[in-house]
């Protein structure tokens, strides 16, 4: 019998041109993820990211050969993702969506008619699979922006504290907001309450000052605006990168007078900062240090220092120099100054002006060799600038005075931040940085390291050291106290204790007993990761305050972030080769993860304190760096040669004197985000009756960091502080997008909001003149910090008349 006869077999459809386009796509995608995955796997990282390649390969296969089943192949590789971000991350919006941007694109466009319509054995089945698995996906999403996984909601008691707290300001007109931190107490709290949450939201602009100094052709990359105003005497006085500084008029914002003391354009500056300047008003019978009666050419005085060394007296009334202070309203601060080059010693912040002592510290170049000009500390007499002392941490006898023709220490610890002063104890507290250079520290002296990171309290009339506390123990992380101490009698189970609260770049609040420097809130000493680079060492442990905002975990590679899975997967391998073994990992040539970063958990902005309430304000944020030591060679020469400028913070940093230098820069991915996961700035309440973080809440948007100006709540990375006041209102700028908000003291919560010209990396101030009180910013940007240059100086109030 004959076999029967067979029909033609089917023959597969051929891919139409879109779909074998597709096809390539998605193998070349796959084939990325799988290469990148296979380097993560052997350096002990997540195996998703290869087995998501190896799916997506086979994926573009089967659409090459126009397969149905790749639609099939494909849900599993959305659903899969689905589960391994949720098991991952959480549902927090910001991880999952790099995990599944470019995925949910890809599954939405195989959905398109041009594409599923196109498969050969198609039916309704495996596109309403991955057209399930989508929706599923959105709605995980849509269910993570209704989620707010980094708050943490409470309130703080608006009452004023047990006891009453205590208002340092009975020495300036409660309307005045005299000094850096509102007064020498370093609080930035004022006394008022004209603007309460009620009212804020009708806060307008009141006057806008333009200053004119823009950063020039030869001005450094660090060319920053942030200065916090003072006000007193009527005027507002402020001044700007090249340090001119204005008086303006507390009522309209009209210029009174300026003085500019011609700070001349160079690239060798590493910074070009001013963060504020210093008021002093004569009192009747007033004396000079050395007892005699105080002269009388100007009653009320603006002190100013220079990027050159310069420290300027001007009369307060008209900007005219003191003739009665150094020479001609001058003092030379670089006299007894070894390595006196310019740029190499900066005065950034601001002097604190006592009754007679006018005491200064000054920035040091950063990470340039050995041989650079000394930390030392000064005091002068207020009225006349003669030195009445110095302290030198370098030095075994700290108050030694050099003669003619000597010089202090060479790179001993540098006080480049604001100080605070108690004048009833007679103390002054001096945060100090680490001794130059910052990154390796094995030839640093015993008396070096003894004032490494420390804050010491110096006594006003003579210099003599109180007592010191040291924050963390040779130090090679850049991590020393950068913001101004904070002084505020605190209720203790003790009773009412006068306290010192100061916060370190290791997300540390450090809390002492500010007449004898003994722990007020404990910080043990707990061990750290060892292994230092050929001729260094490192301290066996270091302090961890009680009250800290660091991480309480370190980084894992699911914290790796990015805006696609392919960046996502770079920092992943990046943070696998990298070495890191959680805080304080020493730095290596194969490149160490420093996590809280370089730049700080705190900064220069500082914490703002309600003395009175007994509750803190502070602005912390968290961005991982890379420091990666580099051999002497070609590319790291031990004597610098003609071409090579001293000055940049960018690049190789020579460190000349040393065995290495180093390169420093954020962990970011190949196309310039964080490598970290958000959110990176938060804004906080604590309770000092139980040091307690009692509130916290991101804090800036992707308004201007993204291609898109969408105003995203991600919490960004700040530089600048907050301030409070009795309204219970708190303010903030800082933030990388440009801002000033509000916020109620008592929840966190976001009151008002209003857009700034140009970046805020300031701390703003308030005060009252006329009945009225003003809030006021200055937005002049930062350079490094990648803001909108400008020169503003902005004041609101609310409407008049309503």
């Amino acid at each position: 019998m004959a076999p029967a006869q067979r029909g033609p077999m089917p023959t597969a459809k051929r891919p139409s041109l879109v779909v074998l386009m597709t096809a390539i796509v998605v193998v070349l995608i796959g084939l990325c993820l799988a290469a990148g995955g296979g380097w993560l796997i052997a350096l002990g990282g997540s195996p998703y990211y290869i087995c998501t390649g190896i799916a997506l390969i086979l994926t573009g296969i089967l659409l090459f050969r126009a397969r149905a089943a790749a639609l099939w192949v494909y849900t599993v590789i959305l659903l899969g993702t689905l589960l391994w971000a949720i098991w991952e991350a959480g549902v927090d919006f910001w991880p999952l969506v790099p995990r599944g941007d470019v995925l949910v694109l890809i599954g939405i466009w195989l959905l398109t008619p041009w594409v599923s319509r196109r498969l050969y054995g198609g039916s309704l089945a495996p596109r309403m699979a991955l057209l399930g698995t989508l929706i599923l996906s959105f709605a995980v999403l849509g269910a993570s922006l209704a989620r707010s996984p980094h708050d943490k909601d409470g309130t703080l008691a608006m009452t004023n504290a047990p006891a009453g707290g205590t208002e340092p300001l009975a020495s300036q007109p409660k309307g005045d907001w005299q000094a850096y931190g509102g007064s020498g107490f370093g609080d930035r709290y004022a006394p008022l309450d004209q603007i309460t949450p009620a009212n804020v939201g009708r806060l307008k602009v009141a006057w806008t000052f333009r200053t004119g100094d823009m950063r020039g052709p030869n001005d450094p990359v660090e060319t920053t605006m942030e200065v916090t105003p003072i006000k007193a005497n009527h005027m507002v006085y402020l001044c700007s990168p090249h340090q001119i500084v204005f008086a303006l008029d507390a009522g309209t914002g009209t210029l009174k007078w300026k003085f500019d003391p011609h700070v001349q354009d160079s690239p060798a500056f590493q910074h070009l900062t001013c963060r504020g300047v210093s008021y002093h008003e004569t009192k009747p019978g007033a004396v000079t240090a050395s007892g005699q009666p105080a002269p009388q050419d100007c009653p009320r005085r603006i002190f100013l220092g220079t990027n050159t060394g310069g420290l300027y007296a001007l009369n307060a009334d008209t900007g005219a120099p003191c003739e009665s202070f150094g020479t001609h309203g001058r003092v030379d601060l670089n006299v007894n100054m070894p390595y006196a080059e310019p740029g190499f010693y900066e005065v950034t912040s601001p002097p604190v002006a006592a009754e007679k002592i006018l005491i200064v510290g000054g920035s040091v170049i950063d990470n340039w060799s050995t041989k650079e000009p000394s930390g030392v500390i000064r005091g002068y007499d207020v009225y006349t600038g003669a030195l009445v002392w110095a302290w030198d941490a370098g030095n075994p006898n700290h108050n030694e005075i050099p003669k003619e023709g000597q010089t202090y220490t060479p790179a001993s610890p540098n006080s480049w931040s604001v100080s605070s002063a108690d004048e009833k104890l007679g103390l002054v507290y001096v945060p100090l940085g680490e001794p130059d250079p910052d990154e390796w520290g094995g030839d640093r002296s015993a008396q070096q390291e003894q004032f490494d990171s420390s804050l010491v309290a110096l006594e006003i009339a003579t210099g003599k050291l109180r007592w010191m506390f040291q924050n963390v123990h040779h130090d090679l992380w850049d991590m020393d106290f950068p913001s101004q101490p904070s002084l505020v009698d605190v209720n203790t189970a003790q009773g009412m204790v006068p306290a010192v609260y100061i916060p370190a770049k290791t997300g540390n609040i450090f809390v002492l007993d500010r007449r004898d420097g003994k722990l007020i809130v404990p910080a043990p000493e707990k061990p750290v990761p060892q292994g230092a680079a050929p001729g260094d060492h490192l301290s066996p442990t270091q302090p961890f305050s009680e009250l800290s905002f660091r991480p309480r975990a370190p980084l894992d590679g699911a914290m790796m972030w990015g805006t696609t899975p392919f960046d996502q997967l770079a920092c992943r391998i990046e943070f696998h080769r990298l070495r890191y073994q959680g805080p304080f990992t020493p730095p290596s040539t194969q490149g160490t993860l420093v996590y809280p970063g370089n730049l700080g958990m705190f900064e220069w902005g500082g914490v703002a304190v309600d003395p009175v309430r007994q509750i803190i304000v502070a602005n912390p944020m968290s961005v991982p760096f890379v420091s990666t030591l580099i051999p002497r060679g070609r590319k790291n020469p031990s004597i610098p040669p003609a071409s090579m400028k001293p000055g940049q913070e960018e690049g190789t940093q020579p460190m000349f004197g040393t065995p290495f230098g180093v390169t420093l820069n954020a962990f970011m991915s190949p196309i310039g985000v964080p490598c970290m996961q958000p959110p990176w700035g938060f804004i906080a309440g604590l309770d000092l009756k139980t040091n307690k973080i009692v509130w916290q809440h991101p804090v800036g948007t992707t308004r201007d960091s993204s291609p898109l100006p969408v105003a995203m709540r991600i919490g960004m990375p700040m530089l600048g502080g907050p301030m409070v006041t009795a309204g219970g209102v708190a303010f903030l700028t800082s933030t990388a997008d440009y801002f000033i908000r509000a916020f109620d003291v008592g929840s966190g919560r976001q009151l008002w909001e209003d857009r700034l010209p140009a970046g805020g990396q300031s701390t703003p101030m308030t005060y009252s003149e006329g009945g009225r009180q003003f809030v006021v910013t200055a937005d002049g940007g930062h350079g490094s910090f990648g803001t909108k240059l400008g020169d503003y100086i902005i004041a609101y109030a609310l409407p008049q008349g309503k």
